[in-house]
């Protein structure tokens, strides 16, 4: 006789999302559904639940609410919070005091659910095999406890980077390789990338992919705060050492004890916080605002900087002990210019992000707009592309979201295998005839037209004061095409 399917109870206010969870895990669990808090603590009581998936929105009690009760009741019970919504540092503290295992962000893929929830029910299997054979130790060979301790192991360092979406050929994996091998040894990492690459994310991943991962994550960055602030916020305060103070302020350093600290934009520092921060690099310890006791911490460092601190260093502008302190690994995350097959993922799942945010359902973009996208170099990488598609989502019509949509200096940049257009700036300052550079131009300027006005060339003419038999004659002479019809044009041929 078979061995009864693992339990797992879905949690979400919405139908469609519990049936989607349920089609993706109906073949190899035993799924109970629930659509509020109250519901599902009656599944719990009258079920062996092994795995909760739970989602944060919902009406009455969120989702670290009712697994934060879940925890006190059914302790053993593997407990994953999905959520489409960014996460802030008090969502992460949260997610942290609830004792939550894993969060899962939305749109999820179902291989990945399948496999979060795989995972998970291992997890819960062995820790009760942990529990089980706690008591009989003394029974069993220090072969037996070294086999278990590494099956943890390795589960637990299978886990925490499925949140930094790519694609399958993404110039990330051999970054996110690199990332796996120093999340397992206790060192601090520099990770240096240009501004709105995810370097958060990935030390967050290090973070819950290290043996750290049962204890707090914090972060913080430090670019834009005072000396006195930053200070404050690391190392905490005794009643009464800073005005307005009326109890103590627990630092940073103190909360993430045992834990992972994320120092975001080192390169800021001043030499006052660098000498600081490299005492306690190098020692281990720190001194509270107002307190004449030294305290020591148990912190790995992550630092993340969107300079090149070997330049700082050599100009001194930054410390050396403190760079060699935090760098004993560093890691290099790409821009997202250099992450092109990442693109339709990272844009999608950005789109559906601020589609749930702001309560405007859509499916998602059209294979047009996500041509004009991959041809451009994205300077503000994510938050550049987190941008765009919040403005799309915002003047869209149509579930599917189309390349009319686009900013204007976005869609000047034509979709094809022979990549973007050069910048403006350039075409105006390269070489060539006077008659070629201002044909650029104006090619640049009819397709982006065009494209805005959804190919309605009544309304491009107008717009571009000219008779539609000019336009029809320059589209011609330049060989603009419409994307789906050129599509549809070659599958005919």
């Amino acid at each position: 006789m078979p061995d009864p399917l693992p339990t797992v109870l879905l949690v979400d206010d919405e139908e469609h999302s519990l049936a989607a969870m349920r089609m993706a895990l109906e073949d190899d669990f035993e799924c109970l559904t629930a659509t509020n808090a109250e519901t599902a603590t009656l599944l719990m009581e009258e079920n062996f639940v092994q795995v909760i998936f739970c989602d944060q929105r919902m009406p009455g009690k969120t989702g670290v609410e009712f697994l934060t009760e879940v925890r006190d009741r059914w302790p053993d019970t593997v407990r994953i919070i999905i959520t489409g919504y960014t996460e802030t540092n008090d969502m992460i503290a949260a997610i942290n005091d609830a004792g939550i295992y894993q969060f899962l962000t939305k749109p999820w893929h179902p291989d990945h659910l399948v496999m979060t929830a795989k995972n998970a029910t291992d997890l819960f299997r062995l820790n009760r095999e942990h529990d089980r054979m706690s008591l009989e130790m003394r029974y069993l060979s220090r072969r037996v406890e070294s086999k278990l301790e590494g099956q943890r192991k390795a589960l637990r360092e299978g886990l925490g980077f499925e949140t930094i979406l790519r694609a399958p050929n993404s110039p990330m994996n051999a970054v996110i390789a690199q990332a796996r091998q120093f999340a397992s040894f206790n060192v601090p990492v520099l990770i240096t990338g240009e501004t709105g690459t995810g370097k958060a994310a990935l030390a967050r991943a290090m973070h819950y992919g290290s043996l750290r991962s049962d204890r707090p994550f914090h972060e913080i960055n430090c670019l834009g705060i005072d000396d006195d602030m930053l200070e404050l916020e690391l190392v905490g305060a005794r009643r009464g050492a800073v005005p307005g103070l009326q109890s103590n302020k627990i630092g940073l350093l103190q909360k993430a004890d045992r834990g992972t600290l994320f120092l975001n934009g080192i390169a800021g520092l001043s030499p006052r916080m660098q000498l600081m921060l490299a005492r306690i690099a190098s020692e281990g310890s720190f001194r509270p605002l107002g307190s004449h006791e030294t305290q020591r911490c148990d912190v790995r460092l992550l630092s993340g900087t969107d300079r090149d601190l070997r330049t700082e260093m050599a100009a001194g502008r930054f410390r050396s002990d403190l760079y060699f302190a935090l760098a004993q690994a560093t890691l290099a995350v790409p821009p997202l210019r250099a992450r092109i097959p990442d693109l339709p993922v990272l844009a999608q799942s950005l789109l559906f992000d601020a589609a749930a945010a702001h309560g405007k359902p859509v499916h998602g973009l059209s294979d047009d707009a996500l041509r004009f996208l991959e041809n451009h170099d994205w300077p503000g990488n994510l938050r550049e592309l987190e941008n765009e598609m919040i403005r799309m989502l915002i003047f869209s019509q149509d579930p599917v979201l189309g390349p009319e949509l686009i900013s204007r200096h976005i869609l000047q940049a034509a979709p094809g295998p022979e990549g973007a257009d050069t910048a403006i700036d350039t075409v105006l300052t390269s070489d060539g005839t006077l008659k070629d550079r201002v044909e650029h131009v104006e090619m640049r300027i009819l397709r982006e037209t065009l494209t805005r006005l959804k190919w309605n060339k009544s309304r491009a003419a107008a717009e571009l004061g000219l008779s539609r038999v000019g336009l029809r004659a320059k589209i011609d002479r330049y060989g603009i095409a419409e994307p789906g019809k050129a599509q549809a044009d070659q599958e005919e041929d």
